[in-house]
């Protein structure tokens, strides 16, 4: 028996509608007023819809300074293209890792006029000695991030971090961060050690689970996030079955001064941002 304490929910909720981009629509779940930040978390957005006019305008040419930005596609098909001349196809079950660093100009745009588009996008903070860093991607196709079977009825792919001996295939020093897809068949059991000091938190996409042990366990529905505590956290899922991503980092600890799509660490840092995009210096 593992001596490790359980981990517990420490607080469940839900997101918020919202649209961005040219009108797509989401929902909000951290970047919220009842959840503004996680360090090193600032900003998660679920979206899934089947209707076109829900996605169909993107998110055209925006810019991003001082932090990553992360795409997770479940279903659907997105373009991406920024002002450095890079350019890929975001495909269902593929991921985006995107450190922006010093700034740069990117569009999103679907490259479909129908169907199901459906998927995450996280925002990491970066810490002060890298928000000016270059401009760089981490992307891969569903073919290069790992898959393993950790427990009966129990299937992750590994984003970033660590199952067993399965390493995903993002790697940021920074913030050491877990981003784990998890499905459970109905009444799987799997028990998983969070990171030590890291934030986390474990958001139930389709199903239902328990997360938790014992008489501090809490049931946690579709579309709702659970911010956990530190240790060995047990998930059941309920008699559907239950799929979620659970994510962690390494909180930075620093002031956080932001404004729209510039997150820097002084009002000055900001003001900058502003002045060097208008200027074209991204």
């Amino acid at each position: 028996m593992s001596s490790e304490p359980s981990a517990r929910v420490l607080r469940t909720l839900r997101g918020m509608p919202t649209s961005d981009g040219a009108g797509v629509r989401l929902t909000r779940v951290i970047g919220t007023p009842a959840l503004p930040e996680l360090d090193p978390f600032l900003m998660l957005d679920e979206f899934g819809t089947d209707r076109a006019e829900d996605y169909i305008a993107g998110f055209p040419s925006h810019p991003h300074r001082g932090f990553e930005t992360v795409t997770y596609m479940l279903d659907g098909r997105m373009r991406h293209k920024d002002n450095h001349g890079n350019e890929g196809l975001l495909t269902p079950g593929s991921v985006q890792w995107m450190t922006a660093g010093r700034g740069l100009v990117h569009s999103e745009m679907p490259e479909q006029e129908s169907g199901r588009m459906r998927g995450f996008q996280l925002w990491v903070n970066l810490p002060a000695r890298d928000k000016m860093t270059a401009p760089r991607y981490q992307e891969f196709a569903p073919d290069q991030i790992p898959q393993t079977t950790p427990a009966d009825g129990v299937t992750v792919k590994v984003i970033a971090g660590q199952v067993g001996e399965v390493n995903g295939p993002i790697v940021q020093p920074a913030t050491d961060p877990l981003y784990l897809d998890i499905a459970l068949t109905a009444g799987s059991r799997w028990v998983y050690p969070l990171p030590e000091g890291h934030s986390a938190f474990a958001y139930v996409f389709e199903g239902e689970a328990t997360l938790g042990e014992g008489a501090e366990a809490r049931p946690v529905v579709q579309h709702e996030l659970a911010v956990l505590g530190e240790g060995r956290l047990e998930m059941v899922a309920g008699t559907g079955g239950a799929r979620l991503i659970l994510v962690g980092g390494r909180p930075l600890r620093e002031p956080v001064a932001r404004h729209g799509p510039f997150v820097m660490n002084t009002r000055e840092e900001l003001m900058q941002a502003f002045v060097d995009y208008q200027e074209g210096k991204f």
